[in-house]
């Protein structure tokens, strides 16, 4: 790989983005969105160099915050479409919250019955969704495991409430970490099967499928081009 810039020019200790290799990234991105009509948003916990968010902003939808100094930062330094998630929201931080927010899901029912008034009550609309848990992931490591035994990320089938959906546009899983879409294929079934119903309820509009996607990886690319999802 050719390096755009002379690493030993670099003051050391640094940390340092390849702007050419990032756009190259990017313009991969944009590709999917452009041929799926799905959005791609920036994982801010997984990459927050905000001098570099206005030429992400020229690809990708937006951000995706877990509190409110994420929302606040992707809104301020991104200023596109800001989607949070947090297990727990604070009383004293929501209203904030919702004014960076254009995307908020709630981890359990009883979140979003605490908090549903004020979001329907704000000035702003905002889409709301609920974070399923399908009880079913690929990761092998149970410490990053969201579906693992006990687990309290997200309803599960058994818990789930659909007379509570009302004021619910969406639902969002989070069961990958660095995985390829053989993976998330597999994912997708089970989502389907255990909660493809409530999907196609009146009011529903989108399906968050989370993190954890090696789109970009290298032997990602390869695999789309053998099996000509590029065409």
């Amino acid at each position: 790989m050719k390096l755009n810039f002379d690493p030993h020019a670099v003051p050391s200790p640094s940390y340092v983005v390849d702007e050419g290799l990032l756009i190259k990234n990017l313009e991969l991105l944009k590709s999917i969105i452009d041929r799926t009509g799905c959005k791609i948003l920036l994982a801010q916990k997984g990459f927050s160099m905000y001098s570099v968010y206005p030429l992400i902003g020229k690809y990708l939808n937006g951000v995706t915050s877990s509190g409110l100094l994420e929302a606040k930062l992707g809104f301020e330094e991104m200023g596109k479409e800001v989607h949070t998630y947090s297990p727990a929201y604070s009383e004293a931080d929501f209203d904030e919250v919702l004014s960076y927010s254009d995307h908020l899901v709630f981890n359990t029912f009883d979140q979003w019955r605490r908090f549903k008034d004020r979001v329907k009550n704000h000035p702003k609309p905002i889409e709301c969704g609920i974070r399923i848990n399908p009880e079913y992931s690929e990761i092998e490591v149970d410490m990053y495991n969201p579906c693992f035994a006990f687990s309290r990320f997200g309803v599960t089938l058994e818990n789930f409430e659909p007379e509570e959906l009302e004021g619910i546009s969406g639902l969002h899983f989070h069961t990958m970490c660095e995985q390829n879409s053989d993976t998330l294929a597999r994912t997708i079934k089970v989502v389907d099967e255990k909660f493809g119903k409530y999907l196609n309820l009146k009011g529903m509009k989108w399906i968050n499928f989370g993190g954890g996607h090696h789109i970009t990886r290298r032997t990602m690319i390869l695999k789309r081009s053998s099996n000509r999802y590029c065409s």
